[in-house]
């Protein structure tokens, strides 16, 4: 059998990986900021609307982060599970293209929320399951790096669709690279994935080997700190980006699409190169010293945004979050591996800290929108830094080196 199933591992081939994330990349990234800006400047929703809006689909998606990690740790069906998750979202960005109105945008945005938490669980478990633990860093970053492209891709794809046809239009994109992203995962071989390893259960056998309980999602002390870090870090980081694309769209409402493409291309470019050097140092540079230069970045980038309006200024900034974000997404599933490993529930503590995620991101946006619409951007700015240096001062203190 064990020859078999190296035979058998043989067969995967990395770039279905690699196409995966970039995909992925694709079908998240035709809404993201563009569904705000476009019920801003469109349809002309008030910053407290779209706030709420984003905070339901938040809460609600944060309420499933967790039972959904705990679920992908149990079945062997993770490639279904992406397929599933990927059909919703086709769905509910078709809902949005055809009935922008308050009711249906709303149910959609909170069952895309919903099963767009099975996304980042799944394929870390994917990854886990196909790499061995020596492999794994070089190939966290590699999975960031990919997704990143996407990001860049799925970027000037909707820039010039929101251009040269309307920024609804941008929400077709969706079912398209959806399908595209669904044959990338059933072209993985289901005979290829250690189902052991990618809940982080290697070097466990059946009978001493059992699966942690669910209370070593408090026992743990070093994941309880930085589920506190992840809360803060993207309660300052989730509206800014939205908020840089809104004051874009008021100056210039024609180029409004392709303002935000704009913005999301200069900081992805970043990030792309920066995940892929994290994956090569974090197991000699260690993972605090790289995720310190990560948290630090944030609040510098809040308060640069309150010193000009000017576009070139807005969208210059915005290469920092690049450094931030990069380094970020190359590293949480790596140190949550490193927390958890032996435990079998690693998939539920990427559940956790996603929840710790979408609280921290779900709050914001009503926050922000409130801030905004009483005191003006540059309040809603100073304030989310402040939150990012709370971040910072909690993770410099707090968190241990996981890479030892």
């Amino acid at each position: 059998m064990a020859v078999t199933s190296k035979v058998k591992t043989k067969r995967f081939n990395p770039f279905s990986l690699d196409a995966i994330n970039f995909l992925l990349a694709d079908v998240r990234g035709a809404l993201g900021p563009y569904l705000n800006v476009f019920l801003v400047t469109q349809q002309h929703w008030s910053q407290s609307e779209v706030g709420l809006v984003t905070s339901v689909g938040g809460l609600l998606g944060l309420a499933a982060q967790t039972p959904i990690g705990a679920a992908i740790d149990a079945t062997h069906a993770k490639r279904g599970a992406i397929v599933l998750a990927l059909s919703v979202l086709a769905l509910g960005a078709t809902i949005i293209f055809a009935l922008p109105s308050f009711w249906p945008v709303m149910i959609a945005n909170s069952l895309m929320a919903v099963v767009g938490d099975v996304f980042g669980p799944a394929v870390a478990a994917l990854t886990l399951g196909l790499y061995l633990r020596k492999q794994l860093a070089r190939r966290m970053g590699r999975n960031s790096a990919f997704d990143h492209a996407g990001n860049v891709a799925i970027a000037l794809a909707a820039g010039a669709v929101g251009y040269a046809f309307s920024q609804r239009a941008v929400f077709l994109l969706v079912p398209v690279f959806a399908v595209l992203a669904a044959i990338a995962v059933l072209s993985i071989p289901s005979n290829a994935i250690n189902y052991d390893r990618a809940r982080d259960l290697e070097g466990k056998s059946d009978a001493a080997g059992k699966a942690a309980g669910y209370n070593i999602l408090f026992k743990s002390g070093p994941l309880v700190i930085f589920g506190l870090c992840v809360m803060l870090f993207h309660f300052a980081n989730a509206p800014l980006l939205p908020l840089v694309g809104q004051k874009l769209a008021a100056e210039f409402p024609k180029e409004a699409t392709a303002m935000m493409s704009s913005c999301i291309v200069a900081a992805q470019l970043v990030m792309l190169p920066i995940a892929l050097l994290v994956g090569r140092t974090a197991d000699s540079w260690g993972r605090k010293p790289l995720f310190l230069a990560g948290f630090t970045i944030l609040p510098i980038r809040a308060v640069l945004y309150t010193l000009s309006d000017n576009s070139f200024w807005l969208i210059g900034v915005q290469l920092l979050d690049g450094i931030g974000a990069g380094i970020f997404g190359a590293l949480t599933p790596l140190v949550i591996a490193d927390i958890m490993r032996g435990t079998g529930r690693y998939n539920l503590a990427l559940g956790a800290i996603a929840t710790m995620q979408g609280i921290g991101a779900s709050l914001s946006g009503l926050a922000a929108g409130e801030i905004v619409d009483h005191f003006g951007y540059n309040a809603a700015f100073l304030t989310l830094g402040a939150a990012a240096l709370l971040a910072l001062i909690v993770f410099a203190i707090g968190m241990p080196e996981t890479a030892g």
